[in-house]
């Protein structure tokens, strides 16, 4: 079954916590703190597998959680890291945030696999926690909590082609006559319910990909008929073939329906009226001489003066099907290689929540200002300070949030201690 969207659970592992324990050695009179750090949780990854072309698998299992860190030992045993879980997605994949629908991660071009969710960090163990002042802390660093998420998958075919036109005009016999697909076709609307792709072999290294679009009608940018279910695989496409009915044998307009879908396809994404077109008018085995040259006629005074291509015509007969693929070939070798790739819209590294609470104080007995709460916690939990980079971003959260004012307003000054959750740094402008 072809199925391209899914909804699923992922979660990360949570970190191990760090251990509090002392060596109690025989003739060991100062055997101190050895409370090993916890293990790393695994992480979520998603790595990209071109023998796949659905999400059918998601649709079954819907909820994937990657391994805890095991918590460390005494006498400075590290715990176990978690597993990973790995999540294989067909090619033009895109990753969405279900809450919000921005995309987190789009597979389009990612040759490597990718760490979506990263596993929480391991505790440290109460002997990192040793200082002049404190030599057996009973204290240890809990491990980073889980993250976890639920998020949206949406293919987005990758073709170089997309071909677009209202139902019965030809598409699926287009497609068959000039690729190895085989799509089902019959006398009757919507026979097309899933998109088609082909491969255009032109020879010497020419030809390209080719998608069927289906369900692209009037009405299709708000849900009319299959609506919006296919039309997210046309974003991808460097040039759009609009295949008409030129012998209006079901009354229809010709010129009318290319104005229609291309509203549509506006209306769905404005990038998309941008990408270069071709008109192709079919059926011209079903015209005479005169309904012919009208109907072609009326079709090029109305969109050749804006650079759109007239090709008559007969995916039966194959009249007029070469002129017309070597020209898109062409256009396809002239378009941009890189892929349309979504960008990210959102950070999935740190989440901030200005509503919880945070103190900043002074502790008189031990001569520390002391930053702590709910919000400098969970800061904590997604900061890696260790890092430069999480450093650097450490001190923009406390400049931001008013905190290194606090400190000033309490008389901090240069090389005083600032504690948070057992850590300890000077405080330096």
């Amino acid at each position: 079954m072809f199925a391209d969207r899914a909804r699923i659970f992922i979660r990360a592992g949570k970190g191990g916590d760090g251990h509090v324990s002392f060596r109690r050695e025989k003739y060991v009179p100062d055997g101190g703190p050895d409370g090993g750090d916890g293990g790393k949780g695994g992480d979520v990854i998603f790595v990209v597998d071109e023998g796949l072309n659905t999400l059918t698998d998601f649709r079954h299992i819907t909820k994937y959680r990657a391994q805890n860190g095991e918590p460390g030992g005494k006498r400075n045993c590290h715990g176990a890291n978690g597993a990973d879980v790995v999540l294989k997605v067909p090619p033009g994949t895109v990753i969405k945030d279900s809450e919000t629908g921005k995309v987190i991660l789009d597979m389009a071009d990612k040759k490597e696999p990718v760490v979506l969710l990263k596993g929480g960090r391991g505790g440290r163990g109460n002997r990192n926690y040793v200082t002049s002042t404190m030599q057996a802390p009973k204290y240890a660093q809990p491990g980073q909590p889980a993250k976890e998420l639920i998020v949206d998958l949406e293919l987005k075919c990758i073709a170089d082609v997309g071909l677009v036109g209202f139902p019965s005009v030809g598409k699926s016999t287009f497609l068959a006559r000039v690729t190895n697909a085989r799509p089902k076709i019959a006398e009757y609307h919507f026979t097309t319910l899933t998109p088609n792709l082909g491969v255009v072999d032109l020879g010497e290294h020419n030809g390209f990909v080719i998608a069927d679009i289906p369900g692209i009608i009037e009405g299709a940018a708000e849900g009319v008929g299959l609506g919006l279910e296919f039309l997210r695989h046309i974003e991808r496409t460097k040039v759009i073939i609009h295949i008409v009915d030129a012998a209006s044998i079901d009354g229809r307009d010709p010129v009318n329906d290319v104005k229609i879908i291309n509203e549509e396809l506006k209306k769905y994404n404005k990038d998309i009226e941008s990408r270069p077109t071709v008109i192709a008018a079919n059926k011209i085995d079903a015209l005479d001489e005169i309904g012919y040259e009208t109907v072609i006629e009326m079709l090029k005074e109305e969109f050749e003066k804006d650079g759109v291509k007239i090709f008559p015509i007969s995916a039966v007969s194959g009249k007029g099907i070469s002129e017309l693929l070597w020209y898109v070939n062409d256009l396809v070798k002239n378009a941009p290689d890189d892929v349309v790739e979504f960008e990210p819209e959102v950070d999935l590294d740190f989440h901030d929540n200005p509503d919880l609470p945070f103190e900043v104080s002074y502790n008189e007995e031990d001569d520390v200002y002391v930053i702590e709460g709910p919000r400098i916690e969970r800061m904590l939990g997604y900061t890696n300070l260790e890092s430069e980079k999480g450093f650097e971003f450490f001190q923009k959260f406390l400049k931001t949030n008013g905190i290194l004012d606090q400190l000033e307003a309490l008389g901090i000054g240069e090389g005083d201690t600032v504690r948070m959750y057992g850590l300890e740094f000077d405080y330096y402008k």
